[in-house]
This record gives C-alpha cells, structure tokens and sequence, in this order.
C-alpha cells in the first residue's frame, strides 16, 4: 500500500475541498455545524475550537503544500478569530460564538486557550505575519499568569477567569479539576510556540508540563494515561483512552524534540520509553478488526471506531515503526487502520467529509453524530494526511517503505 499517495488522494480530494466549502463568506469563519445527512445550518454558533482548528489546519497545510491560495483560507479563519473568538475587554478566548460572531458561551477554558496558540503560530510561519505571533504570546501570557494554580493548569473559568465547573472536558459522571487533555494540548501549543519562536521562556514551561507527564498523568502499572484528576492529581475514574495514548505517544515527542539540547538526555529517553509503552499498550488492547477502539471505562471496551482516534493511530503506529522497525506489526497495523479509514470512515457521499463514527463492520452508530460540529474538524484527520504527504518535521515517516 502507498501511504503516502492514499494520504495525499484523501487531503486533496475529500478534506481540503470539503473545509474550504464551509468557508462562511457573509460572517466569517467557518460553519459550526452540518448533521448526519449533510444538512447545513448556516445560523448555528461557531465553535471557537473548530476556528482555531480550521486555522492551524489551512496554515500547516498551507506550508506542506505550498499551495497559495490555502493561506487564504487560513487568513479568513485568522481574521475571524481575532475580530469575533477574542475577548477584547478581557482578554482570552471565548468558547463559541454566534453564527454572526457575537459572544455566545463566554466560557474561558484553558483548551481552548491553547489551540489559539497552536493556530497562531502556525498561522506566523505560514504567513509571516507578525501580529498573530504577538497574540499568541499574548494567550500564552495569560494562560501562564491566570489559568495556573499551585500544582499545574485549571480548566474552566467565566468571562472575568473566575475558575468555574469544568462540565466541558468532564465526563462519565464526574467533574474534574484537572484533565490529561488539555496538558496535552497546553504542551502541544507550547511546542507549535516554540517551533515558530525558540523562546526559552516558553520552553521553561515545557519542561514543568514533561515533569507533570511523567510523574502524574502517565500510570506504569497499566501504561496508560489517566484521564480525569481533582486538583491535587488523584485519579479520579477507571478509564483508558485509547486516542489520547495513541496520540501521545508521538505527540508529546515531537514537542521534546523541539526542544532539542535544551532538554537533558535523561528526560529525552524517558520520555521515549514511556511512549513506547502506550503505544505498544493500544496496540495489545485495543488493535481489533483492523481499527482501535475508542476507549475502556471500569473494564468495559468502547467498539466503536472513532474519526480521530484511528488518525491518531496511523501515526502513532507508523512511529513506532521507525522506532522498532523489525517489529513489522506496527506498519501493517498503521497500513491496515488507513485502508479501514479509507472504505469504512471517509463518507462516500458527494458534500461530505469523515463520518463521525462507526462501528466495526463500518455501520452506523445509534448516535449519528454529526459531520461538522465544534469538536469535528480537519484537525486530527487533517494532520494525519499532511505528515503522511510531507513530514514537516512533526514524524518521520519517509524512513519507512512504502
């Protein structure tokens, strides 16, 4: 199988046309939501997530591609962002906005927070333009001096970041103060930062989120990470994600290896062990029918197969493979999830993109979850296919045969 022209097929021909296409030319921004049956709904709010998503997407995929006219649609997504999704009295961004781009959930959350700042400096080396690095230190700024507290990053906060219940990254039951993905995504933002700044300052804060990973988030006894924690980092659920595992365990190495000579040897192996422990963890309990599953809560296995989770597999997998290339399991998972996604998740519908979810055998799930809404984007499907066409230094996949 060639990845890479499947990848590249999958990038040109279904994701980039599809998100350009939502490109809302009145308001700005992009569209917030299409159903199950492709039914836009041009009045629904923008997802703040979804724009800066959008955002870093057409920026990456802007500088892969060297397709020019890309960066135009990533300056729409960039325009919209700083005129409608930024708090201009406050400061921060906002959770979601009117289809018109007036506030609509006030919410400042730390998530959110971050991918401002990952979409902003891509969106710099895209386009050189100085102002969106200023913002995206500015976020970063603000999330250093008002979103901490004295063990690590809060979650939810109001209008004026006052901490609020986090119900927006809590799940199962519980409300918790401190979640392993938004960590993820501070440290994924800090690394985009960083790619585009070399500030030492930023990598200070890199390390302190490394030391976090280590020692709280990841658990050795399972090898996996935990997921939802009270504010001291007890553990709050039974719950392994597989996704997030997989995703991490090439994800949070890009950002180390950013950091290059500025992280100590040790940590730097560390860190590679512990990636290779979860991927290979994903790999023994979740690696099913060609596909991952979604995820494991109090021992019951979650089957369905999820957009995102099995993007983030092919990469994670396909690193491994550099990692370990004589354990040739991991390229004929990483070929095997890329031949599912292909015939099982991209939808075959003509004005359509990835379906949500599915089951197994490629059938619908009773959810129908919709095709565009603040959390389905071209982030994680996107990503996948431009490291596939062009590593841009995030994995190195050219090492491995095609």
């Amino acid at each position: 199988m060639n990845m890479q022209q499947t990848a590249r097929e999958m990038l040109e021909g279904n994701i980039i046309p599809f998100w350009q296409g939502l490109s809302d030319k009145e308001f700005g921004g992009y569209y917030g939501y299409m159903d199950i049956d492709l039914k836009l709904d041009k009045k629904a709010d923008k997802g703040c997530i979804l724009n800066s998503r959008i955002l870093w997407f057409f920026s990456e995929a802007a500088l892969v591609l060297k397709r020019d006219e890309l960066l135009e649609y990533a300056s729409h997504a960039y325009r919209f962002l700083q005129d409608c999704c930024t708090d201009k009295e406050n400061g921060g961004i906002f959770w979601s906005v009117s289809y018109d781009g007036k506030p609509a959930d006030t919410t400042k959350h730390t998530y959110n927070q971050a991918f401002a700042v990952y979409a902003l400096s891509a969106y710099y080396e895209a386009s050189g333009d100085k102002a969106a690095l200023d913002t995206a230190f500015n976020i970063f700024a603000l999330i250093e001096e008002r979103l901490k507290d004295d063990t690590g990053y809060g979650e939810a906060f109001d209008l004026s970041f006052a901490p609020i219940e986090n119900d927006k990254l809590s799940e199962n039951g519980i409300i918790a103060d401190k979640t392993m993905n938004t960590m993820l995504h501070v440290f994924e933002a800090y690394s985009g930062l960083y790619r585009a700044s070399k500030d030492k300052n930023v990598a200070e804060k890199m390390k302190l989120i490394l030391d976090t990973y280590i020692n709280k988030i990841y658990n050795p006894q399972i090898k996996r990470q935990d997921v939802f924690f009270d504010k001291d980092w007890n553990n709050l659920i039974d719950l392994t994600s597989y996704g997030h595992d997989i995703e991490s365990s090439w994800l949070i190495e890009w950002g180390t290896k950013q950091l290059g000579d500025a992280l100590e040897k040790e940590i730097h192996k560390r860190i590679f062990d512990i990636n290779a422990a979860l991927a290979e963890s994903v790999y023994d309990r979740a690696y099913r029918e060609n596909s991952v599953r979604n995820e494991c809560l109090d021992e019951h296995e979650d089957e369905k197969r999820v957009w995102w989770v099995q993007a983030e597999a092919v990469v994670g997998f396909l690193k491994m493979a550099e990692k370990f290339p004589e354990q040739t399991k991991y390229k004929e998972a990483a070929e095997n999830i890329l031949t599912f996604i292909k015939e099982k998740l991209v939808d075959k519908r003509n004005g359509s993109e990835w379906l949500s979810e599915v089951m197994p055998d490629g059938s619908n799930t009773p959810e129908r979850r919709a095709i565009v809404e603040q959390w389905k984007c071209p982030y994680h499907n996107g990503r996948m296919c431009l490291l596939l066409t062009d590593t841009h230094g995030m994995v190195d996949t050219k090492e491995i045969k095609k």
